[in-house]
């Protein structure tokens, strides 16, 4: 299934892409696309629904995350080797975790501005997981177990706040805007080999990034199990798990977005994102 939370900031409804691509409320069955919807019993009740039966509505609405509740918002650095080395680190030997704020979430098709003080804001096309069960120190075997399903995720950065104010990558990471997510959350079952998605990234239509799930170092199943040996993942958590090579930081001379530019990424199986870059008025 193609699950995706339309509307305006604040006021999601939950609702379903169908096999024609066609936008249905799904608000008349749940009250939203987080909690208990994300179970495995929640997905199994909207898998039963004919989505023929439920309302159209207008395709034109503004998308927002298709994932509400979300307590936690984990990334992994440096998980691909071929960004690793564009940013002269060695292939870490456990997965680098920190933290995104939750208030940098925003939808897919969500203006990106610049903050104040941004000198180096960068992009990052990554897949994230998305919990569908309360999962803490789980196994491999078992970790997809709790995942509801996989998003893409935008994981924007601002490096000088990342890398020279303190060593926190919180600080780079958080802003509002820094954590676009969707169009859709793609349930697992609707995923043959999540191990193998292709993702792009175009900024101003020039490739930037393009790599697949199969060059991560850690796959999605380490991932969910590694971090639940260190803290409770619930429903509605996001964890996005890393960025092939090609961001902005690693070229030479560096290349930062600016305002007026335009940023598109996505993956065959995940859809497409797109975002205008734009200053902060005074």
């Amino acid at each position: 299934m193609r699950l995706v939370r339309f509307g305006e900031v604040g006021a999601e409804k939950p609702g379903l892409i169908d096999d024609e691509f066609r936008l249905r409320d799904l608000s008349g069955e749940i009250d939203d696309l987080a909690g208990e919807a994300l179970s495995r019993a929640g997905l199994a009740k909207i898998r039963a629904l004919d989505p023929k039966s439920l309302p159209k509505t207008d395709p034109n609405q503004r998308l927002g995350p298709p994932v509400g509740g979300t307590r936690n918002f984990i990334a992994v650095g440096l998980n691909y080797a071929d960004h690793a080395r564009e940013t002269g680190a060695e292939p870490p030997e456990e997965p680098v975790l920190f933290s995104k704020a939750t208030s940098s979430i925003a939808g897919p098709r969500d203006e990106i501005v610049i903050p104040h003080g941004s000198t180096q804001l960068d992009w990052e096309v990554e897949v994230a997981v998305v919990i569908g069960e309360r999962c803490f120190q789980v196994s491999e075997a078992e970790a997809l177990d709790h995942v509801a399903g996989f998003t893409l995720c935008h994981d924007v950065s601002e490096r000088n706040w990342q890398k020279e104010r303190g060593g926190q990558w919180l600080k780079g990471k958080s802003a509002p805007g820094f954590g676009p997510l969707g169009p859709w959350l793609v349930t697992t079952d609707a995923l043959s080999d999540p191990g193998r998605l292709d993702l792009w990234l175009d900024v101003n239509g020039r490739r930037m990034q393009a790599g697949s799930t199969a060059d991560m170092i850690f796959d999605f199943r380490t991932i969910v199990s590694y971090v639940s040996q260190f803290m409770a993942l619930e429903p509605g958590d996001v964890v996005t798990t890393g960025t092939p090579a090609g961001v902005g930081a690693g070229m030479k001379p560096p290349v930062f977005l600016k305002d007026g530019d335009i940023v598109t990424l996505g993956s065959e199986h995940l859809g497409e994102q797109r975002q205008m870059v734009s200053a902060q008025s005074r």
